[in-house]
């Protein structure tokens, strides 16, 4: 994922509201939104070419989402970084477990985010600082820097989501997920790939020659535990391939540390 939003344990949404965009090549070859064959309590999209997957859930609670940190040109690591999704969400340590896995792996990894643990108590963890942090109820936003860095298309979503009064239907939402509006120049950050790049990359939806938004991600989760889960796919220049709907119900929720 490149921009997660979440109101988390909110009194007018409830446990969680989160809204994400994965940005990838068009040419990485990736499965839609569905349960995992190899681990059928899962529910996520999964990468063809590494395994792993950008964001995933399944019928205990638990929870990962991954977004990459933007430092200048991207250098090819050991390992993908959808497997943290994966091994965390399949696995059965503790949030505290295995955050301290992280922090003695983080090198094996391109620079990343991590959000992470039961959906009613969820953690981040940044690859850079290797800090990890519980996620205060609230409205956050993680794009390609730390949690609330106040990049224009991060203030764009959270300033979307301090409007919604109630659950939002996906017909409400998914509008916020596919604004194509760049920032202006003043407004970009400096992660050292040049003005041109930062650009491009600056809208909450990308649309690139050979990269941008491949799916929209919509994830509702009540008090009683009922999970809905909505993915739109995109193909080169942004068109849409392709709509899934599922659901699951957590079978209790629970504390992972």
């Amino acid at each position: 994922m490149c921009i997660i939003a979440l109101a988390y344990k909110t009194p007018a949404l409830g446990p969680l509201v989160l809204l994400a965009n994965r940005d990838e090549y068009y040419t990485r070859p990736a499965l839609p939104l569905d349960f995992w064959t190899d681990y059928p309590q899962i529910l996520g999209g999964r990468d063809v070419q590494a395994g792993g997957s950008w964001m995933a859930i399944d019928t205990r609670g638990r929870f990962a989402a991954v977004t990459h940190i933007r430092e200048g040109r991207a250098v090819a690591a050991a390992r993908s970084r959808g497997e943290l999704v994966q091994r965390f969400v399949s696995g059965d340590d503790s949030a505290l477990a295995y955050a301290a896995w992280l922090k003695a792996h983080t090198g094996d990894y391109g620079p990343f985010n991590l959000v992470f643990g039961q959906v009613n108590d969820l953690l981040h963890f940044n690859s850079r600082t290797k800090s990890l942090n519980r996620i205060a109820p609230g409205i956050h936003v993680l794009s390609n820097a730390d949690m609330d860095t106040r990049w224009f298309k991060a203030e764009q979503l959270r300033q979307k989501m301090t409007t919604l009064k109630r659950p939002p239907a996906d017909s409400e939402v998914l509008p916020w997920l596919m604004n194509p509006e760049s920032a202006p120049p003043e407004q970009l950050p400096n992660t050292g790939i040049g003005s041109a790049l930062e650009k491009m990359l600056s809208p909450v939806f990308i649309v690139g020659r050979d990269y941008g938004t491949r799916c929209s991600s919509i994830v509702n989760v009540s008090a009683r535990g009922d999970v809905s889960f909505t993915e739109v796919s995109y193909g080169i220049g942004g068109r849409e391939s392709g709509r899934r709907r599922h659901q699951l119900r957590i079978g209790q929720l629970r504390k992972t540390l």
